[in-house]
């Protein structure tokens, strides 16, 4: 099986210009364009779904949090010392900095 295409596209003789003056293999070139555009069309959809999802995805969502929580001891109280470790806290350019008494 083939891991190639030839395709025929058309484009505007200023853009080709531009392109031969700066990749002599136009095809790898316009490739690697069009996997750019493929990749940034898919993130904007991924945030276009975030800021409104469908609202069966919240239900779903919401479910499956309800039963992976569902899932954990009925006694938990031990899970967690909280008085173990150190208090520390994110500083913007540091990164994690331990808190002070």
């Amino acid at each position: 099986m083939a891991t190639t295409e030839r395709v025929t596209v058309t484009l505007p003789v200023r853009l080709v210009e531009s392109i031969d003056r700066i990749e002599r293999n136009r095809s790898r070139f316009i490739a690697e364009a069009v996997e750019h555009e493929l990749v940034r069309r898919r993130r904007e959809g991924l945030l276009r779904s975030l800021k409104s999802p469908h609202p069966e995805a919240a239900e779903l969502e919401e479910t499956g949090f309800a039963d992976w929580s569902a899932s954990f001891p009925a006694d938990d109280d031990g899970l967690v010392d909280v008085n173990a470790g150190k208090a520390v806290r994110w500083v913007e350019g540091q990164g994690w900095v331990q808190e002070s008494a």
